[in-house]
């Protein structure tokens, strides 16, 4: 049985990008869904390295009130 679908790559990797500035607001929405909460490695497509330290920009710029942390 054949898979259809091509494999996601993570962002941060193939840009060479190494840090995860919690000030990015623009592309730290992109991790969020529509309720507020923090998107999956299998949505996403990024690696365990890189998720990690989306989670933790996204946990930073919510406590600095850049994020909601609740989206009604």
């Amino acid at each position: 049985m054949a898979n259809f679908y091509s494999k996601k790559v993570c962002r941060f990797c193939a840009e060479k990008l190494d840090d995860v500035d919690y000030k990015d607001v623009k592309l730290l929405q992109r991790y969020l869904n529509s309720y507020g909460k923090i998107e999956t490695r299998k949505r996403t497509g990024t690696c365990l390295k890189h998720q990690r330290r989306v989670a933790l920009a996204l946990k930073r710029s919510r406590h600095l009130a850049l994020l909601p942390f609740v989206v009604k």
